[in-house]
Parts: structure tokens; C-alpha cells; sequence
């Protein structure tokens, strides 16, 4: 009886923890801020020269958020091995926003979406951006 209530016990952690994992992330939950919701992947040199750039706009400005998008939509474990080995420190969504946001997907990487504080969609950057280009799109 002793083990049998120890494997429920385990069992219930198990599941517990799988549930509280990060919650999902989603543009509408940014509205008020700018968003520059950035498409990327593991292989594009543009993308990787881009990321240090795009960390620091995210964690330096409170009204400015950036978001993530794995093209190739790469999920769980070995999205977040992309990440690491990359560092990418903003939020990656778990899904291609492009028929939410009413844009076409992207054909060139990286690009950016760029979405006002009404959540309108005003601009589409492709190539690589600096955090002082973003900025620029906030004025």
C-alpha cells in the first residue's frame, strides 16, 4: 500500500508539473505595447547576428516587447535547445501568427512584424534590424 501511494504521489507531481509549465504566450496579451514579433531560425547567419539586438530591446524597454517565431516551428525541447544555443532571451510563440496578424507568411528571414499598441500591424521589416532601427518604428 506504501509503494502503491508513493507511485500516485509521483505520478501526481508528474502530471502537476506538466500542467504548470509556461503558459502560452500570445500577441493580444501585448496590447498597449509595441510588439516586434520576429520570425528566425536556427540556420539563417542574419537571424543568429540579429538576437543579441533584439534581447536587449526586449529587456531594456517597458513599453516594447519582442516575440519570437521559429520558421521552421521547431516546439518543445528542441525549440528550447534552438534558444539556448543561440540565446535567445524574448518569448517564443508556439505558433506562426501570420493568418492572425492577416499578413502573408514570410518568404526571407528574418523578418519583423512590426504591431502598434492598438495591435495594428504597421510595418513588415525584412532583414536584420538593430535596436535602434526598432526604435526608430516606435516613434
Amino acid at each position: 500500500m506504501t509503494q502503491f501511494r508513493i507511485f500516485i504521489g509521483v505520478l501526481a507531481l508528474s502530471l502537476l508539473s506538466a500542467c504548470t509549465s509556461d503558459d502560452p504566450i500570445s500577441i493580444s496579451q501585448h496590447r498597449g505595447q509595441w510588439v516586434f514579433v520576429n520570425y528566425w531560425a536556427e540556420w539563417c547567419k542574419p537571424c543568429i547576428k540579429e538576437i543579441p539586438e533584439l534581447n536587449q530591446l526586449h529587456a531594456e524597454h517597458d513599453n516594447v516587447v519582442v516575440l519570437g517565431v521559429n520558421f521552421d516551428g521547431e516546439l518543445g525541447n528542441a525549440l528550447k535547445e534552438q534558444e539556448q544555443k543561440l540565446g535567445v532571451e524574448f518569448p517564443t510563440l508556439a505558433y506562426d501568427p501570420s493568418t492572425e496578424l492577416g499578413i502573408e507568411r514570410p518568404k526571407a528571414l528574418p523578418t519583423t512584424v512590426v504591431i502598434n499598441p492598438a495591435g495594428e500591424v504597421i510595418d513588415i521589416l525584412i532583414g536584420p534590424q538593430t535596436e535602434q532601427s526598432l526604435l526608430e518604428r516606435t516613434n
